[in-house]
């Protein structure tokens, strides 16, 4: 098929120029010229691979010259020997401080605050954590660090304090959920993972504020699943729990339980002792982030 001109040189019928206005005469050389050039179609494959053997040979005759040695085609031992020494030299970070570090700008304090009858002051009654899971401010903790507190304040991974008020509750899985009043510009949420392929010896980490210590990261197994749990008051009995060993203690209360991406697949929740001491033994509980998002109404999975 005949490919219209993109362009043309000279007007179909124009008048013929004067003479003074008319080129010289060509020489033999210069159209011979004319026609070698005329030949070379710049698309022609061929014409790039003369290009580059010139530049190739251009090059070659530069080190030769210069008295250089021609450098040898790496090989897959070289690459291999180059990733080994690298290793070798560079202290690469674990797994969990990875995850910690994808985690902690979405992890906040949670503390909670009666009004002194007396003083008309505000007097903590509690400390536990959150993590933001929508990035308007919409955070998940536990319902026990909330629940009946006068006011409600939120220290974000930036340092920024504020109070919440809490817009949503799952008493059956301990869960509230908390809209901040105010939030940092690059407030980051956490990324969710369904908990369907989670399985015993999986690593996972805990992150929160230990007796309001924190942020504080604890690295450990996922110990079982579908775990059962009653209160220590025995108001009632949490099921389908994730059991893990990372450590935790009062105050990581509605902190994030995740994977070594960073991902949340549980929220933390409570702690078993036999003793009824408040102090960690090896075995804490979360709820599976499937049932955590369905208190805010999300469905990620």
């Amino acid at each position: 098929m005949k490919r219209s001109a993109l362009y043309s040189s000279s007007r179909a019928g124009a008048p013929p120029q004067p003479a003074q206005d008319r080129a010289p005469i060509a020489t033999a050389g210069d159209v011979r010229k004319r026609r070698w050039l005329r030949a070379i179609n710049p698309s022609d494959p061929r014409l790039l691979w003369a290009v580059i053997g010139l530049l190739a040979a251009s090059t070659l005759a530069s080190l030769l010259a210069l008295g250089g040695q021609i450098p040898q085609a790496l090989t897959q031992k070289d690459i291999d020997g180059a990733v080994l020494k690298t290793l070798e030299t560079v202290q690469l970070p674990s797994k969990a401080a990875q995850a910690y570090e994808a985690i902690a700008p979405s992890v906040v304090r949670v503390t909670g605050f009666d009004t002194d009858k007396k003083s008309g002051e505000l007097v903590q009654r509690s400390v536990g954590t959150g993590v933001v899971i929508v990035d308007k401010g919409i955070i998940l903790t536990n319902l026990h660090v909330v629940q009946g507190a006068t006011v409600i304040r939120i220290e974000f991974a930036d340092g920024l304090q504020t109070t919440a008020s809490v817009t949503g509750a799952q008493p059956e899985n301990d869960l509230a959920v908390l809209q901040a009043h105010k939030i940092p510009d690059d407030l980051t949420a956490a990324t969710m993972r369904s908990t369907a392929d989670l399985a015993p010896g999986d690593e996972v980490l805990a992150v929160g504020f230990p007796f309001g210590i924190g942020p504080s990261a604890s690295a450990g197994v996922v110990s079982g699943l579908q775990r059962a749990f009653r209160s220590p008051e025995g108001q009632h009995e949490m099921r389908n729990l994730i059991q893990f060993d990372a450590a935790a203690n009062p105050g990581n209360s509605g902190g994030p339980l995740v994977t070594m991406d960073g991902q949340v697949v549980g929220i933390v929740t409570a702690i078993y002792n036999p003793s009824q001491q408040r102090t960690f033994i090896g075995i804490g509980f979360a709820v599976p982030i499937e049932n955590a998002a369905s208190a805010v109404g999300l469905s990620p999975f």
